[in-house]
């Protein structure tokens, strides 16, 4: 991709977006499935690509779960891939009648969804964001505007480069992506402020990034999340189930938002389940910081302190909060979450639905592990990012969240008295 100016770049992506909000639905998914075709086509490209970006971060000591998030393996691509043939699998929501009703005048008034317009998006190290967000924007029909990381800048040249060769070849225009290649904090303010162009913008990150875009964009911001994600073990809980969940959402993958970081447990089941976590734990070395209570039972667990209630490790690293009821341990999370995803292990119907209805997050579980929180699982086919906030969007952000809506009237000669 040549270096473009941001006033060239935001106002090609307004000229790509007026054909996309008017493509048919086959159509979209053809450009969708051709992608994730030229993905795998080309996979020898995107790998050593990706080599270049690991290189680097291994010379300046990148930390290994976020190495884990720089990396591009075939298996990862694959699933770039199959995240574009779901979208393509999905409806359309673009169109969409949402209600339609005739006022006493005779003038029938209808709403219904449309595209956002040119959707800008701000990531870090995670290339794959580059093909999910590409391909839920277009199916929405909005272009993307992307700034990824100078950590994984070789790895998104080669995927927008790809995709846009796939739009080519559908003879669609390949501005309905595109990457700044120009990865300075200054450019990155000032696409904060690309009003003129940029309909909305949304950053996926770390607390920093995600703070920064908050602070200084004067487009409007969906906020994504962090993830200080808890899982509570209640006193009803099959220990068993509480350990498997707890290993999986705390060691399948420790550099995403939607790992447990946090554990809070009822104080009639530690005795029976810290020996057997302890145990667990020791399989992929997680350091566990704990409070007086769980240090009790278990004298290995490291000391815990007011900063581990309330911290995104995204690291082999647990913190322990023991309760003495349900009430208490809602209260904990609420205090410390970040509005991401909360699970409980129960078999208590009523502390279920207590959990359910009372904790503030965007996902809730009930005996589930909380790395399910991601829109490929739940069936979205990719996201754009995990919406914390409470206005448009909450959860993960899949069509529906990246549209809008506007009215339509039919008339038949009235005027306003």
């Amino acid at each position: 991709m040549t270096n473009l100016t941001l006033e060239e770049i935001g106002r090609r992506a307004r000229a790509a977006e007026v054909a996309l909000r008017v493509l048919p639905t086959l159509q979209k998914n053809k450009v969708l499935t051709t992608s994730a075709d030229y993905l795998l086509e080309n996979k020898k490209i995107l790998l050593e690509a990706n080599e270049k970006d690991i290189e680097l971060a291994k010379t300046n000591q990148m930390p290994e779960a976020l190495k884990d998030r720089l990396l591009l393996t075939e298996k990862r691509i694959a699933q770039m891939a199959e995240g574009l043939r779901q979208i393509a699998e999905l409806e359309d929501p673009v169109g969409e009648v949402l209600s339609m009703k005739q006022r006493p005048n005779g003038l029938l008034i209808g709403q219904k969804r449309v595209p956002l317009g040119v959707i800008g998006i701000i990531y870090e190290s995670r290339p794959n964001v580059t093909a999910d967000a590409f391909g839920l924007c277009f199916k929405a029909g909005n272009a993307v505007v992307l700034r990824g990381g100078k950590d994984a800048i070789n790895s998104n040249q080669a995927i927008a480069g790809i995709l846009q060769k796939a739009l080519i070849s559908c003879q669609l225009p390949a501005d309905a992506i595109l990457l700044i290649t120009d990865t300075s904090h200054e450019t990155a303010e000032e696409f904060m402020r690309l009003n003129r162009y940029i309909d909305v913008l949304i950053p996926r990150g770390g607390a920093g990034l995600i703070r920064t875009v908050v602070e200084h964009a004067t487009v409007p911001v969906i906020e994504t999340g962090t993830g200080n994600c808890h899982v509570y073990v209640d006193e009803t809980a099959d220990l068993a189930m509480a350990a498997d969940i707890i290993f999986n959402a705390k060691t399948q993958r420790i550099g995403v938002c939607n790992a447990c970081e946090s554990l809070v447990i009822h104080e009639k089941v530690k005795d029976a389940l810290l020996p057997l976590l302890v145990r667990k734990m020791k399989e992929k070395n997680v350091e566990l910081r704990g409070d007086e209570a769980s240090r009790r039972v278990c004298p290995e667990i490291m000391p815990a302190c007011e900063e581990d209630w309330g911290t995104e490790y995204l690291d082999y690293i647990l913190s322990i909060k023991t309760v003495k009821n349900i009430e208490e341990a809602i209260a904990h999370i609420n205090h410390y979450n970040t509005g991401h995803s909360e699970a409980i292990i129960t078999r208590d119907y009523e502390n279920s639905r207590k959990f359910l209805d009372q904790i503030d997050a965007a996902a809730v579980y009930v005996n589930a592990s909380t790395r399910f929180t991601d829109g490929f699982e739940f069936g979205f086919g990719g996201e754009i990012g995990i919406s914390t906030q409470k206005l448009h969007a909450r959860g993960p952000m899949g069509l529906k969240e990246l549209t809008s809506t506007k009215y339509i009237i039919y008339g038949n000669g009235q005027v306003r008295p």
